[in-house]
């Protein structure tokens, strides 16, 4: 009886944390360069029952499902759609040909490189770029990099962005828009706000100038996120529905134990 609350316990809290992934994706459904989570779940091992009587020979009951869990999260960084936003400050990166990792068989991910509040380098998708008072290029708050390292300043609203990523302001270079490579993506870690690291905590090698990648950046352009809105409410419906089953159960095993202890075992 009791490992049947250990089971359903396990869907439930399972079923809790595919729904929490779900929603973070429908919530970063408009975030451009976002890229959605999704969750591989996988059984406990059975157990083998057998039954003892008066050292007989064991006799095979079957066998007992001990739940399931959220094995990993992983996300698919597949290239988003492009939407025309006309704005100068927006930037999206297209990933043209990108070298696929001989282990894992998975192709490789593209980034710009944006350095934090902390002065820390941090990677991201999202090409919604602004510029502060102080002429400085920003990635939702964090200092765009140039392929030198240092923070890219602006000093005019009339500027251009080339497919290589320079940037020419009154007709003058200004600096060029620095794009990492992260060949084995198990290697990288969300941090929220659109924001990775690596898992090694090295800094990742540049893209620009490697013969094997090719991209190409589009000004006026912002990638949009790869959430499938309608697929993910109707897994986050399973998922509920999911919940609802393993609690019916739960509550059919805590009805079972009332009635053992109250009524079967009541002395009369």
């Amino acid at each position: 009886m009791l490992r049947g609350l250990y089971t359903v316990t396990a869907g439930m809290l399972t079923q809790q944390r595919r729904t929490e992934m779900l929603s973070n994706n429908m919530a970063n459904a408009n975030t451009p360069g976002y890229k959605a989570d999704q969750s591989s779940i996988r059984a406990f091992p059975e157990i083998l029952l057998k039954r003892m009587e008066n050292g007989a020979v064991p006799a095979t009951v079957g066998s007992l499902h001990t739940g399931v869990y959220i094995q990993e999260l992983n996300s698919h960084y597949l290239q988003g759609d492009l939407r025309e936003t006309g704005l100068k400050s927006d930037v999206a990166l297209v990933e043209q040909n990108v070298p696929v990792h001989q282990e894992t068989n998975v192709k490789g991910a593209l980034f710009f490189a944006v350095e934090n509040e902390s002065g820390e380098e941090r990677y991201t998708r999202n090409g919604h770029f602004t510029l502060d008072e102080n002429g400085r290029l920003l990635s939702n708050g964090n200092q765009v990099l140039s392929v030198t390292g240092q923070p890219i300043f602006i000093q005019s609203g009339e500027f251009q962005v080339t497919e290589d990523g320079d940037i020419f302001a009154d007709g003058e270079f200004v600096a060029q828009i620095d794009v990492r490579f992260e060949a084995d993506v198990r290697n990288l870690v969300k941090e929220g706000n659109g924001l990775y690291r690596t898992a090694n905590n090295l800094a990742l090698p540049s893209a620009a100038n490697n013969a094997e990648i090719e991209y190409n950046l589009k000004q006026n352009f912002l990638e949009g996120s790869t959430v499938d809105v309608a697929r993910t409410y109707t897994e986050m419906m399973t998922a509920y529905r999911s919940f609802e089953a393993n609690q019916k159960v739960l509550q059919a095993y805590d009805k079972s134990m009332d009635k053992a202890v109250n009524e079967i075992g009541r002395l009369r």
